[in-house]
């Protein structure tokens, strides 16, 4: 399918905002996104998302510590990523194999579960 530029470029908008802005929620809006407006079909939303929020972050990070004289802690970073890429080779493999159904039911219980936490800080 073609994607469509304008509402595709309007999603990366307000998932690249939010990212920035949170540190982390770029792919909750960029799946439901892709799946209603563009429309793209649920394994391919999800995947989608994750090649877009690489370069998502790098940017929010980027910009975020120029502008405010942050200092990234580089280790952390090397840890966390070294934990990332084996998380997302077993996510990758998983979303391969779980229907749509199911994607979008644990989709939906991480979200609730990250705003569960966030409303109980």
């Amino acid at each position: 399918m073609k994607p469509r530029k304008h509402i595709s470029a309007l999603i990366g908008t307000i998932a690249g905002a939010a990212n920035g802005l949170f540190g982390a929620g770029g792919g909750s809006i960029l799946v439901p996104g892709l799946e209603k407006f563009i429309p793209l079909e649920t394994h391919k939303a999800h995947a989608t998302a994750l090649a877009v929020m690489l370069p998502l972050s790098v940017v929010s990070a980027v910009i975020y510590t120029v502008s405010s004289n942050v200092e990234i802690e580089w280790l952390t970073v090397l840890y966390v990523s070294g934990g990332g890429v084996i998380g997302g080779v077993i996510g990758a493999k998983l979303l391969k194999k779980l229907s749509a159904a199911w994607l979008n039911i644990l989709f939906g219980l991480f979200l609730a579960a990250g705003a569960i936490r966030m409303l109980t800080l």
